[in-house]
């Protein structure tokens, strides 16, 4: 990771653009707009899912846009999800770059009338390209480091 005392405007904004690309996909998550989270990505776009960050093959490799429909179609099997993205990095390197974001998924589902919470910490690892001006994920790696799964209790009425 490097530190930067001074970006240049065009830096500043190609920053600012990739953390907004990163939101985006969380936004898309938890809303189900499937279309919209699949349009962040690059047609040809390479997808990976290790759902334990310390395994040496993963989960789930996808390759295209129109592969990775399923996936956030999963998200329909939750009640409600919520994403919080934390610390992030950025390499810059002309129309290509890479980064690293964490994440805490936040997942509830309702199964015979209880609810129960699954909290994931991710880490993201990224490869983004610049094309005709905007900023897309061209590769994305989810890396699960742990899973808690909890009962939910409902607040007294």
């Amino acid at each position: 990771m490097s530190f930067h005392s001074t970006l240049n405007s065009e830096q500043a904004a190609d920053r600012l653009a990739i953390r907004e690309l990163v939101d985006a996909y969380a936004y898309c998550a938890d809303r189900r707009d499937a279309t919209g989270q699949m349009a962040l990505f690059t047609p040809d776009t390479h997808f990976v899912v290790y759902m334990d960050a310390k395994a040496g093959t993963p989960s789930q490799e996808l390759h295209g846009r129109e592969a990775l429909a399923p996936v956030f179609d999963n998200l329909n099997s939750y009640r409600v999800t919520t994403h919080f993205n934390g610390q992030s990095t950025v390499e810059l390197d002309g129309s290509k770059a890479t980064g690293v974001t964490y994440c805490l998924a936040h997942h509830v589902s309702t199964r015979d009338g209880t609810d129960s919470l699954m909290v994931a910490s991710i880490r993201y690892l990224d490869t983004f390209a610049k094309q005709e001006g905007r900023w897309y994920f061209a590769e994305r790696k989810l890396m699960v480091d742990w899973i808690e799964t909890r009962l939910l209790v409902s607040p007294a009425s």
